[in-house]
């Protein structure tokens, strides 16, 4: 009880001075004027954006989309003369720059003139963005800035919205053309359907025909056989015409060198026939003169007798030469009969290879249609032809070597009697010459026998110029049927080429066959999935046109309804389901600012308020703290009471319970009351610098305005140490959430907080080893 009394000696002893008095009144007020001017400052300033003036400056020209004008500038200018949000001033550009310039205007908002040409470009390759111009002039206001940049989005919004209207409006006009496409195309698709049966139906002729076409091709490759057996026949008889006709070459060439022996033979033979003659003659002269000579006579048995001897030679040399002929003819005769063999088995050949390619063609329609078949048909039939007629050819030729064969035998018989003849006659002017002395005697003999001789000389001379002038016709003949045998060599080799480049064609000609036939084989496979392939078109574009009808009904459904429009223009719309709503600006920052009040207003009752002294001289340590609490619990109770009845009556201060309010604040202002009593008690002077740094602390770290998320690390880390932070938390408990739970909680730490620092404070008044001076003044307790 002593300690009361002590309390009401010094609360009496101040209340007795009227400059004390109000001095004390003031500071009940410290709280209120910190929080409760600036919250009246600031209680609704949202409520008042219709008088923060902003510049509008419309540039937009316009432009076209889909056949409908769009002027989104102009829209925009007449949604803002509607709404009363902010103070919209509508001016053009320079005078926009002037007004920021003279602090007139916090932003201007521009829209540029390709504003709705850039907003048409949505279907272009490359859309370009319409863009607002947003010129807000931050260094005058931040804060005015940052509340026009949410009207820049706000506005932005409007604007796409009135965009995408005219967006919608021409999506549903091309969904009306997309129905009407839709139900064009379900017809189409139908039609498809009916020629996808069409096309089903073709693929299976399509099939059958082509296995036709397998079987052909494969018939085609059976017969294509005798077609190479024949051109393998063609090239082997051309070989062996080849080599005939090189020994034909050969035996006329030999023919003709016998010949040239032949005819210088029979040259010789017709000299002799002629000094025969002459001799004769001479002889017949030396017989009408034997008798009147004996020596002419002599010599006329002498060269009677050289005369027979060179008769005897020509004549010998005459049978040589026709027996050399003899065996040129047989030979000429054998290479004419082996050519005509092999002509004969050419004509077999070329024969078989027309027949084979006709039977090919009589077998597959479609291969005697191509050109290339009916060039080879054509080309075989006329080797045959050819070789027909070089067989009739060779035929005769041999017939004629056969003749001349025959001829040269009886040359050669005729050459032998004229040799025999000679060497008789050689005998007989032997005889003449050994009888010349018994031609006196026979000299009537002789001239009849010299008569029957010149006879036979004539004669002899006339068929020695014969036998030369057949000679000669021989030789031409021979001459031709040399360079016959040249050219039919020549030839041959040439058919036999022809025939191995007919062979090559015609196994080229199998293998080409070989490969349509494995063509056809993989045409028809892919003929029966092209089938498939047909029936699941016929089935599918069958199933289109349905889905397609369905979709034309369906895009038909779509109305462009004026709700429907501003459905798609705007989809989403914010409906806001606030959790412990908070109805203005200062009613948020009310937490923030009670808490600053209530700690300035403790700091300020130190200053006024003697925090060891007491005007009771005969107190006791604990009697002076007692006093100095009460005193200043008694300061916290007033200043609670103050500002939170003007905050609730005077602001309109909307809480969630109006005495769990007042309990708070009161718990509030005695914590930090406590807090500072402790550090100034201790301290002193610098202990209100503590109470000051700590306030600034406090006012960082107790997520009073921003969240806490968004202050630097380390802050973050004091806030969970400082007893603001509780204050605060508390204050928006009783204040917007009704979280009571969580405001008791944040009241205990509080006081928790008050009677850890009163300990200190009681701490300090009973170590001090002396009293501190009693000051009987009341004017000095109550002062500095």
């Amino acid at each position: 009880m002593k300690s009361l009394s002590v309390f009401k000696k010094d609360a009496g002893a101040a209340l007795k001075k009227p400059m004390m008095l109000i001095t004390i009144l003031a500071v009940l007020f410290i709280p209120t004027l910190y929080s409760g001017v600036y919250l009246k400052a600031f209680w609704d300033p949202y409520g008042n954006l219709d008088k923060m003036p902003v510049a509008i400056v419309n540039e937009d020209k316009g432009a076209d989309y889909e056949g409908t004008k769009l002027n989104a500038g102009q829209d925009l200018v007449e949604e803002l003369k509607k709404s009363k949000d902010f103070n919209w001033v509508f001016v053009n550009r320079e005078q926009a720059e002037a007004g920021l310039n003279k602090d007139e205007y916090y932003v201007a908002i521009i829209v540029p003139e390709n504003f709705s040409a850039n907003a048409a470009t949505v279907l272009d390759d490359h859309p370009k963005p319409a863009q607002l111009i947003y010129e807000p002039k931050q260094g005058e206001n931040f804060t005015a800035s940052t509340i026009a940049g949410s009207a820049a989005k706000e506005l932005k919004a409007k604007v796409s919205a009135k965009i995408t209207e005219a967006y919608t409006n021409s999506v549903f006009d091309n969904i009306t053309e997309i129905s009407n496409g839709l139900g064009e195309a379900s017809d189409g698709a139908a039609k498809i359907a009916d020629g996808a049966g069409q096309l089903d139906d073709g693929a299976a002729k399509l099939k059958n025909n082509l296995v036709v076409l397998t079987e052909g091709a494969g018939k085609l490759l059976s017969g294509i056989q005798p077609l190479k057996q024949g051109a393998a026949a063609i090239k082997s008889g051309a070989a062996e015409l080849h080599t005939g006709g090189s020994s034909l070459a050969s035996g006329l060439n030999q023919l003709s060198a016998a010949h040239k022996q032949l005819a210088a033979g029979a040259a010789q033979s017709a000299a002799g026939a002629k000094q025969l003659s002459g001799g004769l003659q001479q002889s017949a002269q030396g017989a009408a003169q034997l008798k009147s000579g004996a020596g002419a006579v002599a010599d006329g048995s002498s060269k009677l007798k050289n005369g027979a001897e060179s008769v005897a030679d020509g004549s010998a040399k005459l049978q040589a030469g026709l027996t050399a002929s003899v065996d040129g003819s047989a030979q000429l005769a054998d290479g004419l009969k082996a050519s005509a063999e092999g002509s004969a088995k050419v004509s077999a050949g070329a024969k078989s290879v027309s027949d084979g390619l006709q039977q090919l063609a009589q077998a597959n329609p479609q291969l005697a249609a191509s050109a290339d078949v009916q060039k080879l048909i054509a080309a075989s039939k006329a080797v045959a032809d050819g070789s027909a007629q070089l067989q009739q050819s060779q035929a005769q030729l041999v017939q004629g070597a056969s003749d001349l064969h025959s001829g040269q035998a009886q040359l050669a018989q005729g050459a032998a009697q004229v040799h025999d003849g000679a060497q008789k006659l050689a005998a007989g002017a032997g005889q003449l010459n050994s009888g010349a002395k018994q031609l006196g005697g026979g000299a009537q003999q002789l001239a009849e026998g010299q008569q029957r001789l010149a006879s036979g000389a004539a004669s002899l001379a006339t068929g020695g110029g014969k036998l030369a002038a057949g000679m000669q016709q021989f030789g031409a003949k021979l001459g031709s049927a040399a360079a016959g045998g040249s050219k039919l060599a020549a030839g041959s080799a040439k058919l036999e080429a022809g025939a191995s480049s007919l062979a090559a064609g015609v196994a080229k000609l199998g293998g080409g066959i070989g490969s349509v036939a494995e063509g056809s084989q993989k045409l028809s496979d892919g003929a029966g999935d092209l089938k498939d392939g047909t029936a699941d078109l016929k089935t599918g574009s069958s199933e289109l046109a349905g889905k397609l009808n369905d979709a034309a009904d369906k895009t038909g459904g779509v109305k462009a309804a004026d709700e429907t429009v501003s459905m798609f223009a705007e989809p989403v719309e914010l409906n806001q389901e606030t959790l412990s709503e908070v109805p203005n600006y200062g009613t948020g920052l009310a937490p923030y600012f009670l808490s600053l009040g209530l700690f300035v207003g403790a700091l300020m009752c130190t200053i006024i308020i003697s925090l060891r002294s007491t005007t009771v001289e005969e107190a006791s340590r604990f009697n002076r703290f007692a006093s100095r609490t009460l005193i200043f619990s008694a300061m916290s109770v007033l200043q609670s009471i103050v500002v939170a009845s003007i905050m609730l009556y005077g602001l309109g201060l909307e809480v969630q319970s109006v005495p769990r309010f007042y309990a708070f604040t009161f718990i509030a202002s005695l914590s930090f009351m406590w807090l500072i009593q402790a550090l100034v008690t201790w301290l002193d002077q610098p202990g209100r610098f503590v109470a000051i740094v700590l306030l600034i602390f406090q006012l960082t770290t107790s997520a009073g305005t921003f969240p806490l998320e968004l202050i630097p690390k380390w802050m973050q880390s004091l806030h969970p140490l400082l007893p603001m932070s509780y204050s605060v938390q508390g204050f928006r408990s009783v204040i917007s959430t009704g979280d009571y739970g969580r405001m008791w909680s944040d009241a205990g730490t509080l006081a928790i907080y008050g009677a850890v620092f009163l300990v200190f404070t009681l701490l300090y008044f009973i170590s001090r080893g002396r009293d501190e001076k009693t000051e009987i003044n009341s004017e000095q307790v109550l002062s500095v």
